[in-house]
């Protein structure tokens, strides 16, 4: 068996609801602004807080924090999913008290995209192009090469994701020359596993060396940002990264009557005891996704054993949300769709999507209270309704920034 099934529960036999979503989209926007306060911004939830964290402390960054909301709030309004009031004016408050929290971490993180001051500065941009933003959000970039993390949450491939969105929007030569700059420092760093034949990158992740390959912090993800960048580089430096990213993706997969996922981490010795996680962050969705816009056939009949994988799985018991939740892993249903053509992964797609309200509904019963988060909250879950009703899979700050 490829996932724990005790993360998991029953998929709910609800209809697909075209009405129902769009109301569950405006019901979390309308509760997202009511809940905002300029001096306490957004209440923490639980699951978003660790056992020593201080529960009346705001969470402030793009990931799980008051910048992300506001980020998909304002992306909500530009894309016409949900008229809203914007709270950007607020941003530079916000920033000034994630730089506090940053201060306390181990390192200079200044850098990273989804947890630093990266992304407050390119939403600064985005509002108000300027050669001295421009200027500071290349400075960032530079100052993220090395950071000893390499993975996209904290590290270099969040600076090449950055880069990439900055040349998408501006078509500014600087960015593709970032860019080339940041993805050859990581072919530098690239590691040679001699049992798996394949390339990886060993990350210093929270004190710890890993191998992971997942989304977030792992292999895929930097190729997803080497995807989206891909024309910026020459053909033959791009020929040499597809093959790396087909062979690291093809021989790390572990596959099972028509089905595939991968490990959380490259080049384990046999035997180690797997983790067997089937969400967006850890195994086969995220793979799924972050590979979407991959050239060529090779690694299709592996993405389609990875989704079937995912729908064996049944929805998160997580809730709805992204990196953990039923929402994050029927994006790579939407990608199949788009990919193969088969109406079969769109129903699947709005099958996970009424289970995730139906989660949402629960949840907010039973609590009282929404989570007001990006990536792990609801705010997150209305844009994939969005998403799914439009049919259209753009992962949110991960394959679109600017709205």
């Amino acid at each position: 068996m490829l996932h724990d099934p005790a993360r998991h529960e029953p998929l709910l036999a609800i209809a697909w609801d075209e009405a129902r979503v769009r109301a569950t989209i405006a019901r979390i926007v309308e509760a997202t602004v009511a809940a905002f306060s300029p001096e306490t911004l957004w209440p923490v939830h639980p699951r978003d807080q660790n056992p020593d964290d201080d529960p009346d402390a705001p969470a402030t960054c793009l990931y799980f924090g008051a910048a992300g909301v506001v980020w998909a709030l304002d992306y909500l309004d530009a894309v016409g999913a949900a008229p809203s009031p914007s709270l950007a004016s607020h941003l530079d408050a916000i920033r000034e008290r994630n730089r506090a929290w940053l201060a306390a971490e181990p390192g200079d993180n200044a850098g990273s995209y989804l947890m630093g001051e990266l992304p407050f500065e390119m939403m600064a941009w985005g509002q108000s192009p300027s050669a001295q933003r421009a200027d500071a959000i290349a400075s960032l970039i530079e100052a993220n090469i090395d950071h000893p993390s390499r993975e996209l949450m904290w590290g270099a491939p969040g600076s090449l994701l950055a880069a990439a969105l900055m040349h998408r929007r501006s078509g500014d030569e600087r960015w593709a020359a970032l860019f080339r700059r940041v993805a050859q420092r990581l072919r530098e760093q690239l590691s040679w596993s001699e049992r798996q034949s394949c390339h990886y990158w060993s990350q210093d992740l929270y004190g710890r060396q890993v191998r992971y390959l997942d989304a977030v912090h792992g292999f895929v993800a930097t190729a997803r940002a080497l995807i989206m960048g891909r024309h910026l580089l020459p053909a033959d430096d791009w020929a040499e990264w597809q093959r790396c990213i087909e062979t690291t993706i093809a021989h790390t997969a572990i596959r099972e009557d028509g089905r595939a996922t991968w490990p959380v981490s490259a080049d384990e010795p046999p035997g180690t005891p797997q983790k067997w996680l089937m969400q967006f962050c850890h195994g086969a969705p995220g793979f799924v996704v972050c590979l979407a816009d991959l050239p060529g056939r090779v690694l299709d009949p592996l993405l389609v054993e990875a989704g079937e994988a995912t729908w064996a799985a049944g929805p998160l018991a997580k809730g709805g949300n992204l990196c953990h939740g039923t929402a994050g892993n029927a994006y790579a249903f939407m990608v199949l769709h788009a990919r193969t053509g088969d109406t079969r992964w769109r129903e699947r797609a709005r099958a996970f999507a009424m289970h995730a309200i139906a989660q949402f509904e629960d949840e907010t019963a039973r609590t009282g209270r929404l989570r007001h988060s990006l990536w792990t909250g609801d705010i997150g879950l209305a844009i994939f309704l969005w998403d799914c009703l439009r049919e259209r899979a753009e992962f949110p700050t991960l394959d679109v920034f600017f709205g």
